[in-house]
Formats: structure tokens, C-alpha cells, sequence
């Protein structure tokens, strides 16, 4: 996806300063300021949550991490829920 940004001079020559330093493209340079920023933001999120909230989350990729066409007899589950 392409996105069109406004980056004020000083910034911009400072960008190229690192980009030069890191030996990577511009382009590439803010691809990955903007990763390490959602990433941030992320576990910014994730550290304010409730513990329920994170039982939720945690339910939720294990979810998503199944295969949909396994299934599991009744008998197991109700045997496993009265233990």
C-alpha cells in the first residue's frame, strides 16, 4: 500500500543522514520506524490491560490458531469441564 507523507526539511535531511549510516534506503528506513512504533504501541496497549483482558486475547489466538474442521466428541469436553 502506498501513502503519501509530509516530512518537514530538517527531519528529512536527518533521515538521510541514517539511512546512509544504516546503509538502507529512505523508503526503508521509515518502513521500519513505522513497524517499531506499532510494535511499541502494541505492548503499550497490551501492558494497560486487565488480566481478564488478557485471558480474552490469549483465548482469542489460541482460537485462531486451530484448525476449524477438528472437532472434539461432546463426551471429551463435558469430561474434561468436570474434572
Amino acid at each position: 500500500m502506498r501513502k503519501n507523507i509530509d516530512i518537514d526539511e530538517l527531519t528529512l535531511k536527518k533521515m538521510k543522514l541514517i539511512s546512509a549510516h544504516e546503509k538502507m534506503s529512505v523508503k526503508a528506513l521509515i518502513e521500519k520506524a513505522v513497524q517499531l512504533f506499532v510494535k511499541s504501541k502494541e505492548v503499550e496497549k497490551y501492558a494497560s490491560l486487565t488480566d481478564e483482558e488478557k485471558e480474552d486475547i490469549g483465548l482469542l489466538v489460541l482460537m485462531q490458531e486451530g484448525e476449524p474442521t477438528d472437532t472434539v466428541p461432546e463426551e471429551d469436553i463435558l469430561k474434561i469441564l468436570q474434572e
